[in-house]
């Protein structure tokens, strides 16, 4: 068995990786660090969930340094997620050396990033956009960089950022030593690696796949915003004894957490920020069932050893499926059966497709519970519950209650009814929210169309390719409103560039967005009634190959 210790790694970065709970490096972590201690350029085919962080931060502290006050190293992921991501694990690495970190990215003010850069890092991580405001305002001196890391190449061409990175790696030395990662090695990955890297040498790492046969899996259609609402709805029917819900991020592990517990299903957020001590004391609470649901990102999840969970929700499907394997085989454990629910929105279907590919198992689409069907549960419910109660006996007090009533001219039915609603009145705190019936698409006609992209919300946001139309002048779909940007085709635009803008920048899915019409110094696009006010909130911000528009209503 290979340890860190024989990868040649300093002493005080082998005790961080061990302190973190990594035994053993992964096959990628082996094939890489030494290969990257050498100070070679690399390409390095991996997916997420395969270690591939540390393959790439542990030999880059390792070279940095001591005592400079000029950024050392590069990191540049395809979202805000992925960069604080990547940030919080190289902190944690390079912890017992003193690393000054910084993740950069769009959506937070600048002062405080500029103010750390004032101050000095020695490693930056953070999204094209960002860091490439940052250049241009001169605030961002990439000219002694010695490491760059392009994580996840391939998502950050499908977002369109190939312009931003050329530009980046433009301003920093040209025999810095660079580390290309992505799941697929396209020809556009090789066309970027042939330009930017010096003989690379490539590592490929094959995932490996977990069985799942032991565990129920459904998915539930569910539009974005009423997730909550589907989420509390499964939780009022399913046979829940602990629950471990997967979240895209840690602000959202908070927040969804609190939700849950306001509406009566109490909860709480197990954090990668939570110190080591009131982790465990969460943990023993779960453990012990003082609280049946916990709350999670990934990292936050990473290292949980818990064999009485009975399910486990994927509140945001994970981008890739070996990660969604990880999640749901924390249920099922020590021989007995587990049930995984995911919600899936409407444009992450073909994310379920391939999961389903990679787990050569078709995953059941399931009906979100009704009303009626979540009464006719808390009814029986109760009736379960009263009826144990006179199973019982020992009713002596109650009886003597229930003379008193009589006694005072009540009417014994009116006394029951009148003891069972109050028996009910925790059902106010749980009211059943209302669920969109989710309506299949309508067959598209033209099939030759360019394709469109679809990006989730909030940090983590991907594209998926499907046809898109153009508009017909002056017609706009029921439920769509018409907006006009000020570029058009004489400034380069394409269908795909203002659909990633407005989806990274508004925040609005982009299979939300309806067709587009190109014309020579402008173009329209119909987006959804119901994003048009966060979209023209978001105006100022827009660019399309680093040019500003403006947004209006058309």
């Amino acid at each position: 068995m290979t340890t860190f210790s024989q990868l040649n790694l300093h002493p005080q970065l082998v005790q961080a990786v061990e302190a973190l709970g990594f035994t053993e490096p992964t096959p990628i972590q082996s094939a890489m660090i030494p290969v990257m201690l050498a100070g070679q350029d690399v390409i390095g085919q991996a997916q997420t969930g395969t270690g591939k962080t540390a393959a790439f931060a542990l030999p880059i502290l390792q070279r940095l340094q001591p005592d400079v006050n000029y950024i050392q190293c590069l990191v540049l992921t395809p979202t805000r997620e992925l960069a604080v991501q990547v940030a919080k694990a190289m902190h944690d690495f390079g912890r017992p050396l003193g690393t000054r970190v910084l993740p950069v990215y769009g959506g937070e003010p600048y002062g405080r990033q500029i103010s750390r850069l004032q101050k000095g890092v020695d490693i930056v991580v953070g999204t094209p956009g960002r860091l490439l405001d940052l250049i241009e305002r001169g605030v961002l001196d990439l000219s002694h960089v010695q490491s760059v890391v392009l994580d996840e190449a391939d998502e950050m061409l499908s977002m369109g950022f190939i312009e931003d990175i050329e530009a980046i790696l433009t301003a920093t030395p040209g025999e810095r030593q660079t580390a290309l990662f992505s799941a697929t090695v396209s020809p556009e990955i090789r066309r970027l690696a042939a330009r930017y890297l010096r003989n690379p040498e490539s590592i490929s790492i094959q995932r490996e796949q977990v069985t799942v046969a032991a565990i129920e899996q459904r998915h539930y259609i569910v539009y974005e915003a009423e997730k909550l609402a589907a989420l509390t709805r499964l939780f009022e029917v399913e046979p829940i004894t602990s629950a471990l819900i997967f979240v895209r991020t840690r602000a959202g592990a908070g927040e969804l957490a609190a939700e849950l517990s306001t509406r009566g299903f109490p909860a709480e957020a197990l954090s990668g920020e939570l110190e080591q001590e009131e982790r465990e004391r969460v943990m023993n609470r779960f453990r012990r069932n003082l609280i049946k649901v916990l709350v999670a990102t990934d990292v936050a999840a990473r290292g949980l050893d818990i064999d009485h969970i009975s399910h486990v929700f994927n509140f945001d499907l994970p981008e890739d499926p070996e990660i969604y394997v990880h999640r749901i085989g924390r249920t099922g454990r020590a021989g007995k059966s587990g049930i995984a629910l995911s919600l899936v929105t409407p444009n992450e279907r073909w994310r379920m497709g391939r999961i389903e590919g990679f787990i050569k198992t078709s995953i059941v689409r399931a009906s979100i519970p009704t009303v009626e069907a979540i009464e006719a549960r808390r009814e029986t419910e109760l009736i379960e519950r009263v009826s144990a109660g006179l199973t019982r006996g020992r009713l002596g007090q109650e009886r003597a209650l229930v003379n008193t009533l009589l006694e005072a001219g009540h009417d014994p039915i009116e006394i029951a009814a009148a003891a069972l609603r109050l028996v009910r009145g925790d059902e106010a705190q749980r009211p059943i929210l209302p669920v969109t019936e989710v309506q299949e698409r309508r067959p598209q006609r033209d099939r030759r169309a360019t394709p469109r992209y679809e990006r989730q919300s909030f940090e983590r946001q991907s594209y998926e390719r499907q046809p898109r139309q153009r508009r017909a002048r002056g017609t706009t779909e029921a439920g769509m409103v018409s907006l006009t940007l000020s570029k058009g085709k004489v400034h380069g635009v394409r269908p795909a560039d203002v659909v990633s803008t407005i989806a990274y920048h508004a925040n609005v899915p982009g299979g939300e967005i309806g067709r587009i019409h190109i014309e020579d110094q402008h173009t329209l696009v119909d987006v959804p009634e119901r994003f048009v006010a966060q979209v023209l909130a978001r105006a100022s911000a827009f660019r399309i190959r680093r040019q500003a528009f403006d947004v209006a209503l058309a």
